[in-house]
């Protein structure tokens, strides 16, 4: 089975040139079933490779790329248990949300091209996971940012739409900076860019080196863009202007995770760097508080849902920080299964609205929408960490980590915790419960069809049962993912100097703390919103202080506008008067008009008189008979 795993990413690259160059002569039930099929042979291989994988790595060698003096790169696939399970979650998730918009997108004039690019996007996103250096996971890594601005910008008839790509396209370009100064740091050192060079050699560097920690914080940059940490957050909750698919597949379950996966890759690195472990638990935990007090405020079903997921992000970078790494790749992997979920099912209910996104204007849609009340009620509880649901096992095993290395860090994380249950079950409370508040003429929602149905209802049961494979032993379990991820962090772990206790407290008095505030924070939104049928007030109406800031963001963009844009907007406009208008133009029209005179004098040597040219060839050949006389 290893030989075939090459072709793994061909697949969905087929698709996409297939689609790319017949767009305008298939049909749409052919171009759909092209781009499923692409991915679904895809999820066979990856399902071949994980059932085959070892602790021992294999590198399977695709083509020759680069040979420059002592330097050589080639296209060189890793797979280990750490890529097998990213590529089960890319190919698995993103066939069932490739099904799902064949009836989302049905009537998109540019469906076909919509698949073709989904269909890029997984090709690029498996590169990346498979990538056996961090020059070809660069590679992967500029492609899904591509992607993501042809995704996020697809109805690009919208201004809005289209600000909102360029701003995730900006963004994550000057996260990828720091990641192309980190890789240029790690071949200056190293000598190479491929991963077992650089870790067998790593393991020489004493803990705390100034270059590793230099070249992870640099890498560590490239991951806040990418996965949407303080400060890089701010274009993640913008993208939800592309199709609902897209913020599934993109910003759910597989790009805004590569950042997580690259510092998971690299945990040798990070476990050598106190410093840098530091620093990207402290970003987590604070981008996963931060983000949740927005969330709580937020009345655009996908904004909620967007804040959530840099919350959730924040909470695996807080995981690999305390030296969780396993438990951080345990949930992505839930985080993929319930927040696919639940963008798929608010995907459900605006196709149902007829394209409303306000929950202030929904209600009372449980009786309308049943598979999509059920199925999102189920991924709510999930995402809250309810037992036994997979984001309680997941979310359990870091906060027990986190506990275990910074009680503060953890007291935090609870804190999220709460605020994630109290901002989701508000969400579904206004959404499903209740009367009807909006458009008397979309109160006639009706239920989505069943290849929209079909995956949620096989997400929800992941969701409800994905977690088990990461049962901790307090509970009877034991741990097979970690078990599963152990020869890839062994290393990283043994350079660790983790703390082996939690202050006399059990992980399951840890749990009992967690799910009770959790169930505190659910019984709260049903007072206020079941109970005392509150609902959030609309913009305009004067809001506290600390709501209002909540409503707003925080103003975070438009201080980034006031102190980032706005300077260098001035600065451009100045530039473009003095260097562009005046001095680059000056010189070409300068050049012109020196042109045009020195033409305009040799001009009248041309005069048509032959006497006068017999005149100056005589004088010709006079001068030359004399120069040459000389």
């Amino acid at each position: 089975m290893m030989q075939f795993a090459a072709l793994i990413p061909f697949f969905p690259l087929a698709g996409f040139i297939i689609l790319g160059l017949f767009n305008t002569h298939l049909s749409k039930n052919l171009a759909a079933v092209i781009a499923c099929g692409m991915l679904l042979i895809s999820f066979g291989l990856a399902l071949g490779v994980f059932m085959n994988v070892s602790g021992q790595s294999t590198e399977v060698q695709i083509a020759p790329w680069i040979n420059v003096g002592s330097f050589s790169a080639s296209f060189t696939f890793l797979l280990d248990p750490l890529s097998s399970i990213f590529l089960m979650i890319i190919t698995g998730v993103g066939f069932l949300i490739h099904v799902y918009s064949i009836g989302y997108m049905h009537d998109d004039e540019k469906h076909n091209i919509f698949f073709a690019y989904l269909n890029l996007f997984i090709f690029f996103m498996l590169v990346l996971v498979l990538a056996s250096s961090y020059l070809l996971m660069f590679v992967g890594w500029e492609g899904v940012g591509l992607c993501s601005y042809l995704l996020i910008g697809f109805w690009f008839k919208n201004k809005a739409y289209n600000d909102a790509a360029k701003k995730a396209f900006i963004m994550n370009r000057i996260g990828d900076l720091g990641f192309l100064l980190g890789i240029i740091l790690l071949f200056i050192t190293f000598g190479s860019s491929d991963y077992h060079t650089i870790f067998t050699k790593a393991t020489g560097f004493m803990s705390g080196d100034g270059t590793i920690t230099a070249i992870t914080l640099l890498l560590f940059v490239g991951a806040m863009g990418k996965s949407a940490q303080i400060p890089l957050y701010t274009w993640l909750p913008d993208a939800m202007a592309g199709p609902t698919p897209v913020s599934a597949l993109i910003h759910a379950a597989t790009m805004v995770t590569a950042g997580i996966y690259m510092v998971a890759r690299s945990g040798i690195l990070y476990a050598l760097s106190p410093m840098s472990m530091y620093l990207v638990a402290l970003v987590g935990v604070v981008t996963a508080v931060f983000a949740a007090t927005i969330a709580l405020t937020q009345n655009d079903i996908k904004k909620v849902l967007a804040y959530s997921t840099v919350s959730q992000l924040g909470y695996m970078f807080l995981g690999l920080g305390v030296g969780a790494f396993s438990a951080s790749v345990f949930h992505v992997m839930t985080h993929a299964f319930f927040k696919a979920l639940l963008f798929l099912g608010a995907g459900s209910v605006i196709h149902g609205l007829v394209g409303e996104q306000d929950i202030r204007n929904m209600g009372g849609l449980r009786k309308k929408l049943p598979i999509t009340f059920i199925t999102f009620l189920l991924g709510t509880i999930a995402i809250a960490g309810i037992p036994p649901f997979s984001g309680f096992f997941s979310k359990d095993e870091i906060l027990a980590h986190a506990f275990a290395s910074n009680k503060l860090f953890w007291a935090l994380g609870v804190i999220g915790s709460m605020m994630t249950a109290f901002y989701m079950f508000r969400l579904l409370f206004l959404t499903f419960f209740g009367a009807y508040r909006g458009d008397e003429h979309k109160v006639h929602a009706h239920e989505s069809p069943k290849v929209m149905t079909i995956p949620l209802i096989i997400l929800a049961i992941l969701s409800t049962i994905g977690g088990f494979v990461g049962v901790p032993e307090s509970l009877g379990g034991s741990s097979q993912i970690s078990k599963f991820l152990d020869p890839v962090f062994h290393d990283a772990q043994a350079k660790m100097m983790l703390v082996g206790n939690s202050g006399g407290i059990s992980e399951i008095a840890l749990m009992g703390i967690t799910v009770t505030v959790v169930l505190a924070s659910i019984l709260l939104a049903w007072y206020f919103y079941i109970s005392r049928k509150r609902v959030p007030s609309h913009e305009g109406t004067k809001l506290p202080l600390l709501t209002n800031l909540s409503y707003h963001k925080y103003y975070v963009d438009e201080i980034y506008g006031t102190l980032i844009t706005k300077p260098l907007d001035k600065i451009s406009e100045l530039l473009k008067d003095l260097v562009d208008n005046k001095l680059i133009d000056g010189i070409v029209n300068a050049s012109g008009k020196v042109t045009e005179w020195v033409s305009g004098l040799t001009r009248f040597v041309q005069t048509g008189n032959v006497d006068f040219y017999l005149l100056a060839m005589v004088i010709g050949i006079a001068c030359i008979i004399f120069f040459k006389l000389m």
